[in-house]
């Protein structure tokens, strides 16, 4: 059973006026320092639009930065996404993209890190979430995994990656066999192309009904 992962689009908004080099925008210490809009696109996916002050150059790293991951230049890709982070404190987008970076390459400690400093920048980001529920499980942290998969739910309960992961997280580590059945109709009332996950339903009625 595959965990799923979106990869969703981040616009960054250049606001005007700005000079060549990063400005950040005046916030107090105790909120998030950006702002993400959720824009539902249709049944199966949104855009996430973040609203930051950002140079040209900071922009265009981004860019590139996701092309070398994309060209599987990991390390490379991870080396220009930790220089856009740090020279954009208060956008998100990196430390989410940071995070599955480090996890697609096995280092487990730096996208948990990542992905709750994007978190403690925007608290109500699905796709963070949902990427911290599949580092917690490959950790073993079940109860956690949860957690995290039904926080993206709740934000946006149409978030159908995070609701197929939840399930399979039900049905094989917890064994939870309602919250899978619930999960992955739930899934398959967006998704209803997925064979798979129509078996996987029809086997969990049966072992219920046993």
């Amino acid at each position: 059973m595959a965990l799923l992962r979106m990869h969703t689009t981040f616009r960054f908004l250049l606001l005007a006026g700005l000079a060549s080099a990063l400005c950040a925008c005046a916030t107090s210490p105790q909120q998030p320092r950006s702002t993400a809009h959720l824009e539902i696109q249709d049944a199966v996916g949104f855009t996430i639009t973040e609203e930051a002050r950002v140079s040209n150059d900071v922009r265009a790293d981004y860019q590139h930065a996701l092309s070398l991951l994309e060209q599987g230049r990991n390390a490379e890709g991870v080396a220009l996404l930790e220089s856009v982070a740090a020279a954009a404190p208060e956008l998100s987008a990196p430390r989410i993209d940071l995070g599955i970076a480090y996890h697609q390459g096995g280092d487990l400690d730096r996208a948990e890190q990542s992905l709750q400093a994007a978190l403690a920048l925007n608290p109500a980001h699905p796709i963070a979430y949902n990427e911290l529920g599949i580092v917690y499980r490959e950790r073993g942290r079940f109860a956690e995994a949860r957690k995290s998969y039904e926080a993206a739910l709740q934000i946006y309960p149409g978030y159908h990656f995070a609701r197929r992961n939840l399930a399979i997280l039900c049905d094989l580590y917890l064994a939870d066999l309602s919250c899978a059945l619930d999960n992955y109709e739930a899934y398959l009332a967006t998704v209803k192309s997925d064979e798979e996950a129509s078996m996987w339903v029809a086997d969990i009625r049966n072992r219920m009904n046993q």
